[in-house]
């Protein structure tokens, strides 16, 4: 649908300036308002098409695990980085997503040096994945008493969670080795 409707667009901005380069001056006036209305259309219409031919990525559907870690910036930076995990609980909570703590390092003045988390839901990778990277922020932190900015940036980790994956280890295919030796210590031990 959306092919046919680029190929609409296309074939009526060639018939549209086919119209503006006839002699008849109100027709051509007619003609160049649609070809600016087509003109105007036409990119988004491309982008579009474009998001459509893309591959579906097959984590899309995955559950995620989420960190957040402190970077430059001391204790405004561990601040920092708890505003982006409670946004992103809060983001998950309105999703209807299920959020689990599986490791917290909290800050001294409050936040966290580093927290993971565990993120399940329907396609919380799909929604996710652009969120990781480099954070940053400026602003007057509650931790400045003289109202300098200070410039402080966390670091954001989305990674889909590891499917279970259940080994079989057969007794035959293990070996065990006892060593000994004799001699003076050291490495010779």
């Amino acid at each position: 649908d959306k092919a046919r409707e680029v190929m609409t667009a296309r074939k009526g901005l060639e018939e549209a300036q086919a119209l503006a380069s006839s002699g008849d001056a109100e027709m051509a006036e007619l003609a160049q308002m649609e070809i600016e209305d087509i003109k105007e259309r036409l990119p988004d219409l491309e982008q579009e098409m474009q998001v459509l031919l893309l591959p579906k990525d097959v984590d899309d559907a995955a559950n995620i695990v989420l960190e957040v870690r402190a970077g430059t910036g001391g204790d405004e930076a561990a601040l920092f980085a708890g505003d982006l995990y409670r946004m992103y609980t809060r983001y998950a909570q309105t999703m209807g997503w299920k959020v689990e703590v599986v490791d917290a390092s909290e800050g001294d003045a409050g936040g966290y040096k580093e927290i993971v988390a565990n993120i399940a839901g329907d396609g919380v990778f799909g929604h996710m994945k652009w969120e990781s990277g480099v954070h940053r922020v400026q602003r007057v932190p509650a931790t400045e008493t003289q109202g300098r900015i200070h410039t402080s940036a966390a670091t954001v980790a989305v990674l889909p969670a590891p499917e279970n994956v259940e080994i079989e280890v057969k007794p035959e295919d293990i070996r065990i080795d006892t060593m000994r030796s004799s001699g003076a210590g050291g490495q010779h031990v």
